[in-house]
């Protein structure tokens, strides 16, 4: 019995912490983002966008809009 428990209840652990993990390292990401419009256009760049830079201007303002903490 204790050999169908211990893997279920540890896969669910771990997938609870790298979620909670996942989502503070995006958290991590966003926030850098708002200071460095470099990144933001690394980003959009790598998502098929070509942002100029009143675009850029934009997406920054609208990050720092948002409350990620």
């Amino acid at each position: 019995m204790w050999n169908w428990i211990i893997p279920i209840v540890t896969l669910i652990v771990g997938a609870v912490a790298g979620f909670f993990v996942g989502v503070y390292y995006l958290r991590g990401q966003i926030e850098r983002m708002q200071n460095n419009p470099d990144m933001l256009a690394k980003m959009a760049k790598q998502m098929g966008y070509n942002m100029n830079k009143q675009q850029l201007n934009k997406a920054q303002q609208m990050l720092k809009k948002q409350k990620f903490k």
